[in-house]
């Protein structure tokens, strides 16, 4: 008989450390003042000014967590590429995400539901097709293990009884609340085994479970996940055209130079090329999706 437990049971030393976190991430749209005005009116971010290459910086207080870079002569990303499942944003409970909830509602946006046992999450997508989910986690206390392997399913979420935890008199307009983060980011790959021993083996994620049909979640320090893997619209798919909308770029942030540094030389003792940004590094996966290492 299986036993669950509350957390996860593993005797492995952890190769990212628990203070993991995902940053900041950069997607090239067709017009920036376009998908901003659906980032803030609609998502429910704050435009929070501009990068030194014009890209428009969107997030929650003064923390970043989406870029748009403006390419007007982009195009769609080609139909079983590699690349953007969807950028996951985390907020910080269940009232936030019904008032996320009342502005689609509001606003007629075709919209997904999904209740994942570990969380409740809405699904959209921007004015380019990127996808996007907004999501708040249930307490770490009622997520079940097996082991090292997290209970995740994809149920119906409840959309009328979630649409009653409004608080009263809170307005169409408001913004995120503070603590609203980018919790997870979902990625379209190849192959899951050439994933496994990216994400996995070399850039030292765990993997949380692999019981979905299609798809791996991994993460650090017993989070659910911090990064969604996935081929069920890209088996055997290549990186899109460096013209194409889609992700550019993702940040994963850990909590100090020496974290940094240690991932670095793993990767680069794997035959990884590395690149160096400000506080880090970037390198490649096997199909060209770009992530940005640094630390917080």
């Amino acid at each position: 008989m299986t036993t669950l437990s509350a957390a996860p049971l593993s005797t492995a030393t952890p190769a990212l450390p628990a203070g993991l976190k995902m940053g900041a991430v950069r997607l090239r749209v067709r017009d920036a003042a376009r998908a901003a005005a659906f980032y803030t009116g609609t998502v429910g971010l704050t435009l929070l000014g501009k990068g030194e290459d014009g890209s428009l910086r969107l997030g929650v207080g003064n923390q970043t967590l989406i870029e748009l870079v403006g390419a007007p002569d982009a195009h769609a990303r080609p139909a079983g590429t590699t690349g953007l499942f969807h950028v996951a944003l985390l907020v910080p409970d269940r009232p936030a995400l019904a008032v996320v909830l009342r502005r689609l509602v509001a606003q007629g946006v075709r919209l997904g539901a999904s209740d994942h046992l570990v969380s409740e999450a809405l699904y959209l997508d921007d004015p380019d097709g990127n996808g996007i989910e907004i999501y708040r986690d249930r307490p770490e206390g009622e997520w079940r293990w097996d082991k090292a392997t997290v209970e995740m399913a994809t149920r119906p979420l409840d959309l009328r009884h979630l649409l009653a935890e409004v608080p009263a008199d809170t307005a169409l307009d408001a913004p995120m609340p503070a603590g609203t983060r980018v919790g997870h980011v979902h990625l379209q790959v190849g192959d899951l085994a050439s994933a496994r021993r990216f994400y996995v083996d070399a850039l030292g994620f765990a993997v949380t479970t692999d019981r979905y049909p299609g798809a791996l979640f991994v993460s650090a320090g017993g989070y659910h996940h911090h990064l969604g893997l996935n081929i069920w619209q890209s088996r055997g798919g290549k990186a899109a055209p460096t013209n194409s909308v889609g992700l550019i770029d993702c940040e994963i942030v850990l909590p100090d130079a020496a974290a940094v540094d240690a991932v670095r030389a793993r990767l680069t003792a794997a035959g990884e090329t590395v690149t160096a940004r400000a506080q880090g590094f970037a390198v490649a996966d096997p199909w060209g999706t770009v992530l940005v290492i640094r630390a917080g």
